[in-house]
């Protein structure tokens, strides 16, 4: 698919095809085209944990996501959490934050890792849903996360099962200046 093509057919979904499943090197492929983004001196931070068995993803929707994404999420067939390696990225080697953003930088740096992901999905097929709201330390304790790890989100994965709208977006009048 063509990257703008991409870019305008991407959509958060919320209602997913059930029969139809996605395969690990589907996984995979997401995962290399999200290693590719760029992070604080190359940190590469972000971590990346697949559910995909029915029963796991099940157990993970009731107890680790709030009734409203679990439904959202309900026939996604896949569900990856995303994370990344607490003060790393945006720090010096001796463990001081470079600026006042600290592990702001973390952050984004996943949020371009998970933006690189979605659009890889979306460009094979596949759709997303980008979900903030979850119980973190179920999560943690659910997947064996590593304490020095933040969790940030969880990102829904299947075929949609309805095509999506896209909510009005602003007009680059609207959000840009020139100096």
């Amino acid at each position: 698919m063509e990257f703008q093509k991409a870019i305008e057919t991407r959509r958060s979904m919320r209602n997913y095809d059930a029969s139809k499943k996605v395969d690990e090197a589907t996984v995979k492929a997401m995962i290399e085209a999200a290693i590719l983004a760029p992070s604080w001196k190359n940190s590469q931070t972000a971590r990346y944990y697949c559910i995909q068995s029915e029963a796991l993803v099940s157990q993970f929707k009731a107890e680790c996501l709030p009734p409203f994404n679990a439904k959202n999420a309900a026939d996604a067939p896949l569900l990856i959490v995303t994370t990344f390696v607490e003060n790393a990225s945006g720090f010096n080697p001796d463990g001081e934050p470079t600026n006042e953003l600290g592990n702001g930088w973390g952050f984004y740096d996943l949020g371009l890792h998970n933006e690189n992901l979605i659009l890889k999905a979306r460009d094979l097929g596949l759709d997303t849903l980008i979900m903030g709201i979850r119980d973190a330390d179920k999560i943690r304790e659910m997947l064996t996360i590593s304490d020095d790890e933040i969790i940030v989100a969880v990102i829904a994965v299947g075929y949609a099962a309805q095509e999506a709208r896209m909510p009005p977006r602003k007009a680059a009048d609207e959000i840009l200046k020139f100096f």
